[in-house]
């Protein structure tokens, strides 16, 4: 079994190193004037609540596109949880949108578990979680996971990477755009 977590880890290290290289690389954010309205949507999040994102307007929003088999997803998770706790009461919202085919049948064990297995990560996620889906994936341009969006308080997207953000980085425009 020790063996197992070994190799998984291993993996998912390598798949950081090599497929998440834009870790390594900082974003800039979209100029005000040349950002785009987010997309909306309603989505039934893990506790039943309609999460509506023009419910969020006035906040910032970080958009976290995720599924439960994501090595560079679930190395996040932690950080993003890290930056819902430190920001809400400054304005933040974090919502994460699993893009798992399986929907609540692959979240639900995984949300249950509170750290997953492979990385050894906190996954008690204290944000919203939803299930996201395809028609969902393309208005935002999904491509590959992970994708984490942020959200102006206007609405409009500032930022959107594909790849495992440097987390940084990612804080430093959390704060540009609370203040």
């Amino acid at each position: 079994m020790k063996l197992i977590r070994v190799l998984v880890t291993l993996a998912v290290g390598w798949f950081v190193f090599t497929l998440g290289l834009s870790a390594a690389t900082t974003d800039s954010l979209i100029a005000q004037a040349s950002r785009k309205p987010a997309p909306g949507f309603s989505l039934t999040s893990a506790d039943g609540t309609l999460i509506s994102l023009a419910d969020y307007r006035g906040k910032v929003v970080l958009l976290d596109f995720w599924a439960t088999w994501c090595g560079g997803c679930k190395l996040e998770i932690p950080w993003y949880m890290e930056f819902d706790e430190k920001y809400r009461r400054q304005g933040l919202a974090v919502i994460g949108v699993s893009m798992d085919d399986d929907g609540w049948k692959a979240v639900q064990p995984f949300l249950a578990q509170k750290r997953d297995p492979e990385t050894g990560g906190n996954t008690a996620m204290k944000y919203p979680v939803v299930i996201g889906n395809e028609a969902l994936g393309k208005e935002y341009s999904l491509g590959n996971m992970p994708m984490t969006v942020l959200i102006d308080k206007q609405g409009k997207i500032a930022l959107s990477h594909t790849g495992v953000v440097n987390k940084d980085d990612f804080e430093s425009h959390i704060l540009q755009l609370l203040h």
